[in-house]
């Protein structure tokens, strides 16, 4: 009689502490469950109503795209004969694993690339993109000079996307037009229509391809142009229309190199050989001047984690990435499963820390091309929906 008294008095006790949780504030409920990952969050956001209305008010959604800012790393698996075996792969820094995106992400046939929370997919004669998690594939207007595999940005001007197409290979009866000017147009996606800009300087001309190019985007009023192994260097100004003159950014003994902004600054990172071997070496780029100071080193038990050969020319597959406070490199051959590492800086670059990202899903395929980019992740994004 006592034991069942006990266990009574037990259950009024779990009872009474369950309803005290009904009483929590939202003010409250909203605290906790801002701590979350994003993915926890949208999960949260279907246990019940209540949950579901403060995940998804405004203030809500724009705080926590306020303080999770840290950049997820989007990897796109391409087969060149197998369309059906193209895959989307996204990385969440927070919760610190993979997820597969759905095939549909992607349009099978054609070009595929994304910047800034859009996918892009062009061919030489259309041009489309989607929000990475919401809406579908809009296709726009004809590009004016219609190209494959160019340079895609994305900034804002006010609170509208703008989207900046840049070089890429133009082709004229079936063949690579050679005396293309690498033009440059802006698109806005709310009248559909191209703006046609001065073109890239000739100096990239031998370089007018994705696989020989990089950007970075500066406070959306800067879009760098980076030649990966020439080291040329350039910079179109988003309000003048104007490119500045073409540099030269090379650090010694640079094998190749990218440029990412991190921080709204701009961040070299590349293969560079020197006395110890081979390194993978991070620089902090002065945009007026254009000098450079080192920031980190990978270190060497982490690089060689991101290969299983011993080939010469292993290094070559190597790519990076950065955006925010994170750089990714990663391996785009199909070795280890595509693996990758990150550097993690604080606010003031004052200190680093490398490692290494967990395997993408088992059911990664072997692909023909591998397409990264890094790109902020909000919560609106994924419950509302891109507005434009």
């Amino acid at each position: 009689m006592e034991e069942s008294i006990c266990i009574e008095k037990l259950n009024s006790q779990n009872d009474q502490k369950i309803k005290n949780w009904d009483f929590l504030s939202s003010d409250l409920t909203g605290k906790i469950l801002s701590y979350l990952p994003i993915r926890s969050i949208i999960v949260a956001s279907s246990v019940c109503k209540i949950w579901n209305s403060i995940i998804t008010s405004s203030s809500f959604t724009t705080k926590i795209s306020a303080t999770k800012k840290q950049p997820w790393l989007f990897l796109c698996g391409q087969n060149s004969i197998f369309y059906n075996n193209n895959q989307p792969f996204a990385y969440d820094p927070d919760a610190n694993e993979w997820i597969s995106l759905p095939t549909s992400t992607l349009l099978s046939q054609d070009f595929f690339i994304g910047s800034n929370g859009f996918f892009f997919a062009t061919t030489s004669e259309n041009f489309s993109f989607k929000p990475i998690f919401n809406g579908i594939w809009v296709q726009t207007s004809p590009l004016r000079f219609s190209r494959c595999n160019p340079l895609v940005g994305v900034y804002n001007e006010g609170l509208n996307p703008r989207f900046i197409v840049v070089g890429g290979v133009r082709f004229v009866g079936g063949l690579v037009d050679v005396e293309d000017r690498l033009a440059v147009e802006i698109y806005n996606p709310n009248f559909d229509y191209w703006e046609l800009c001065p073109p890239l300087p000739a100096d990239f001309r031998s370089g007018n391809s994705s696989q020989w190019l990089c950007s970075a985007l500066l406070r959306d009023k800067f879009y760098y142009v980076f030649g990966i192994y020439s080291c040329f260097i350039t910079c179109f100004n988003l309000d003048e229309h104007l490119w500045s003159e073409v540099q030269t950014l090379r650090p010694p003994g640079i094998l190749f190199s990218f440029l990412v902004s991190c921080q709204d600054c701009l961040v070299l990172g590349g293969l560079c050989n020197s006395t110890n071997g081979p390194n993978f070496v991070l620089w902090k780029v002065d945009e007026k001047t254009m000098e450079f100071s080192e920031l980190a080193i990978m270190p060497h038990e982490l690089m060689y984690c991101l290969f299983d050969s011993d080939e010469d020319d292993k290094f070559a597959s190597l790519k990076c990435v950065g955006l925010g406070n994170l750089v990714y490199v990663y391996n785009e051959e199909h070795h280890k499963n595509y693996p990758a590492c990150v550097c993690e800086f604080s606010n003031d670059f004052g200190m680093c820390s490398w490692r290494k990202l967990p395997n993408l899903p088992p059911n990664a395929s072997k692909f023909n091309r591998v397409i990264s980019f890094c790109s902020n992740v909000s919560l609106d994004n994924i419950l509302v929906g891109a507005r434009i």
